[in-house]
């Protein structure tokens, strides 16, 4: 059964570029004090900003653009050697007021909806699990959302993204730039901000920004993921 989607169109949309796939799907926080200031924001010419859609923490779904047109959500960014990704992806802001503003959890009726439009959406596009990501993914050095309280692990169980089991490996900074790079992750940054990035996704219990062997092992455990569905001779 399909999802009841309101549609609010935003004015802040433009034509994709012919020939370049929908193969993202970028997950934010609204980050504003309240819903209403989010969508007001998202749909003010001013502004040039525009997700998609939008989920509110009662689980109700807004579509401000439609999925075949660009949306101004990602900014600056970069994934798996892909800069531009606005014009690639579809992006999800959900409604949290975020680290500025009292970050809080996500409530369940709100992840349930993520859930289920996330899983519609990946069937409508060729988007594979490792490019179903945080903003915080793309953005390390600018942005922390959705953050360290949203339900990745959840998300993975339920056939949205990955969530990797634990593999030993050495904890060395040269190795983790590789993991990361390979992972998808720009690596001319700062370790340390591209690793809290990392953590915000994939180990939400101890963001940090620290090479500890936790870290790593999460790290050769997603990157063995990803190895495994690129090429499962490789893993």
């Amino acid at each position: 059964m399909s999802l009841h989607v309101h549609d609010l169109p935003s004015p802040n949309q433009d034509d994709r570029l012919p020939g370049v796939p929908i193969d993202m799907l970028i997950l934010h926080y609204t980050g504003m004090q309240t819903a209403r200031d989010a969508i007001d924001r998202l749909r003010d010419p001013a502004a040039r900003v525009s997700s998609h859609y939008v989920v509110d923490e009662d689980g109700a779904i807004l579509r401000l653009v439609p999925e075949e047109r660009r949306a101004f959500h990602a900014g600056v960014s970069y994934w798996r050697g892909n800069t531009e990704l606005n014009g690639r992806s579809i992006g999800i802001e959900i409604v949290n007021p975020g680290h500025e503003w009292g970050y809080r959890d996500f409530p369940a009726l709100q992840m349930a909806a993520v859930c289920d439009l996330c899983l519609e959406i990946i069937e409508r596009h060729p988007i594979p699990p490792w490019n179903v990501v945080a903003h915080s993914d793309v953005a390390p050095d600018r942005k922390d959302d959705p953050g360290e309280k949203f339900d990745w692990r959840g998300l993975a169980q339920n056939g949205v993204g990955l969530w990797p089991e634990e593999v030993e490996a050495p904890v060395e900074a040269h190795s983790a730039s590789a993991l990361l790079a390979e992972i998808g992750y720009r690596t001319d940054l700062e370790l340390g901000v591209v690793l809290r990035a990392f953590q915000r996704h994939w180990r939400p219990e101890n963001v940090d920004g620290r090479l500890d062997a936790g870290t790593v092992a999460r790290l050769a455990g997603l990157r063995r993921q990803v190895r495994s569905l690129l090429d499962p001779a490789r893993s």
